[in-house]
């Protein structure tokens, strides 16, 4: 066991990546020399030469358009968004075409292509750098979705997610990037598609992810202090999602509040909230409830504490759920 920070732990399982598998290439804005603007990919360039760690142009389109081709040569690219808000310019390659090539050819092609996204927001920074657009990526066939909130997970999801054949779109909390955690390096986590009971309980379940599992987490130790006894679920995976211990949960609890930064909208609490009535309605005690950033653009960075989900609007929707 050692503790690290998730950039660490994400630094670390990048490396053992480009250890064990030779066909892998780091590639993506600044990447290279910088070793990334939060220092994901220090020291990479150093250790393993420029034409495995390579410094792209300022072009998410050609970024992946480029990993796609490598990857249909054999490669195994993992490149990276700089922020949430510059993947845009990449949409129609990322669900048009890494989406879709391995159904169009029968299976024939396959593209282990890994896209790493910081998201959400947090840090105070400037338009088009706090975004959360998880569920363009969950609603399209094709791709896989996955998110760490600790980093034990960032250290052995971005290994995994590396290891498979599939497109894999990678999201990386940035405000939890600084925060440190215990990491065992010699025992596998779970598998990259399982959720994660973080707290047991039997009041109410949270169920969360990325950047919103601390808050969950926050919010069920407040609320153990009033003798409310949250259980709090870590989705890990968007898509697919492991809906099994969801199930368990809510049918144990009888209530579910699902947290996430991103637009209430069509987002992805609307599904798991849709799949929870769907599945656990004789066990429910009340709706499922959403906590969710608002559906406008992201504010200011001086209104974002008022725009993110945090304890007490969490503890609100408990408390909204308990009065059914």
């Amino acid at each position: 066991m050692t503790t690290m920070s998730m950039i660490k732990g994400l630094n670390e399982g990048l490396r053992r990546v480009l250890e064990d598998q030779p066909k892998s290439l780091v590639m993506g804005e600044d990447v290279g020399r910088l070793g990334g603007v939060f220092r994901v990919t220090d020291g990479l360039q150093k250790d393993f030469g420029s034409d495995r760690i390579i410094d792209t142009p300022l072009a998410e389109s050609g970024i992946i358009g480029t990993a796609i081709g490598l990857a249909m040569r054999g490669y195994r690219p993992i490149c990276e968004i700089q922020f949430d808000g510059f993947v845009y310019p990449a949409f129609d390659q990322l669900v048009s075409q890494l989406a879709k090539i391995p159904n169009r050819s029968g299976g024939r092609i396959r593209l282990p292509v890994v896209v790493r996204i910081p998201y959400g927001g947090g840090i105070g920074a400037i338009e088009h750098h706090s975004e959360s657009p998880e569920a363009y990526f969950a609603h399209t066939a094709g791709l896989k979705v996955v998110t760490c909130s600790n980093p034990a997970d960032a250290y052995w999801m971005i290994q995994q997610a590396a290891a498979g054949d599939d497109p894999v779109i990678f999201f990386e909390p940035k405000r939890r990037y600084h925060g440190k955690g215990e990491v065992d390096t010699e025992k596998p986590g779970l598998d990259l598609h399982r959720a994660r009971t973080v707290r047991e309980g039997r009041t109410a379940t949270l169920i969360a992810y990325g950047p919103t599992v601390d808050v969950a987490e926050n919010a069920a130790k407040a609320a153990a202090e009033e003798g409310l006894d949250l259980e709090v679920v870590d989705l890990r995976s968007l898509s697919p999602i492991d809906w099994e211990p969801l199930f368990a949960s809510v049918r144990k609890t009888g209530r579910a509040v699902v947290v996430h930064e991103a637009p209430g909208n069509v987002g992805i609490g609307a599904e798991v909230a849709a799949r929870l009535t769907e599945e656990c309605f004789y066990s429910l005690e009340a709706p499922v409830l959403r906590v969710t950033g608002y559906d406008v653009p992201y504010p200011a960075s001086r209104l974002e504490d008022d725009y993110l989900p945090n304890l007490d609007r969490v503890l609100d929707a408990v408390d909204r759920s308990l009065e059914h």
